[in-house]
């Protein structure tokens, strides 16, 4: 008995679907992209234009110098006192929070009384707004009346008693104190969370073989937080590179300079000197160090990638 079978064909979709199905994502981040260029892309282009001329916000024109601000920059004490505390805090702060947000991590995966209480409680230095986070801490430094020399009296330690954030050699190890109260807690919370999500499987099998605790915490669970510790380190590295209210609320890059950093001497040219010229061409190095950093950490990610 014959049968007909008419070969199957498939059958194309129209092309105003595949024209649909193909576009309809790039249409739906017009109005991103559209949102990012208006408010990243143009200012940022803006200032770079900006960086070759002598513009000041007392005079009514300007004209292009070419790369005379830029030639300045060397000669400029401030700047290069600027530059050297900027890179000082941002490696200082981002090394000190990861290890010590490691420790907070582990410590918050042992199951120690009170541990479920200190975890709702920990985000709270994180929650708390700069300008009250930094107030706290200066009238703390008081002083006559801050809690730190309070304390240093009753130990006997009276001599010591100085207003910290107006100590020259104090200054700058208090702004780095402000950075990691505020965000060592958010290290260890999402730390926690990476090493929550490793299988626990890992470590048994690891523990059967024998290995230790210094042994899978390098081998697995590292290697497990590995793109956490990436995501946070980059932000933290960028955030603290271009950090501005901590210095400027808490001392304003005093005393004598001891404390400035780029995004404040950006600040104080152009709202105080009024030179937006040359605080451009300060704004163009920042931009080109994070390039520089971000090539750095794309090649070795790459590299370290590739070895795997």
């Amino acid at each position: 008995m014959e049968t007909n079978t008419k070969p199957y064909v498939a059958h194309r979709p129209p092309p105003r679907f595949v024209w649909k199905e193909k576009y309809t994502g790039y249409l739906m981040l017009i109005p991103a992209v559209a949102i990012i260029m208006l408010f990243t892309l143009y200012p940022l282009l803006d200032g770079l234009k900006m960086a070759f001329t002598n513009r000041n916000l007392l005079l009514p024109s300007y004209e292009y110098v070419g790369l005379s601000n830029f030639a300045e920059l060397p000669s400029d004490e401030v700047f290069r006192l600027s530059l050297s505390h900027s890179i000082i805090l941002t490696v200082t702060v981002v090394v000190l929070q990861f290890i010590l947000g490691l420790i907070l991590a582990w410590a918050m995966q042992q199951k120690l009384p009170g541990m479920g209480l200190f975890k709702s409680i920990i985000m709270a230095s994180w929650v708390i707004p700069v300008a009250a986070t930094v107030y706290m801490f200066r009238f703390m430094a008081q002083p006559d009346v801050g809690l730190v020399n309070i304390i240093l009296r009753l130990l006997g330690l009276k001599h010591l008693a100085r207003y910290w954030f107006g100590d020259p050699t104090a200054a700058l190890p208090c702004i780095i104190l402000l950075h990691l109260w505020r965000n060592v807690p958010f290290y260890g919370v999402a730390f926690l969370a990476a090493m929550q999500a490793i299988p626990r499987s890992y470590y048994e099998a690891a523990e059967i073989d024998g290995a230790g605790g210094w042994s899978k915490f390098r081998h697995i669970t590292l290697p497990g937080i590995r793109n956490m510790i990436i995501v946070m380190v980059t932000i933290h590295v960028l955030w603290t590179f271009n950090n501005f209210d901590f210095i400027y609320l808490s001392t304003g890059g005093g005393p004598v300079n001891r404390t400035d950093v780029l995004p404040v001497y950006v600040y104080r040219l152009s709202w105080e000197s009024y030179r937006l010229g040359y605080a451009a061409s300060v704004g163009t190095v920042m931009v080109i160090i994070l390039l520089i950093y971000f090539i750095i950490y794309l090649r070795i990610h790459e590299r370290s990638g590739a070895a795997r």
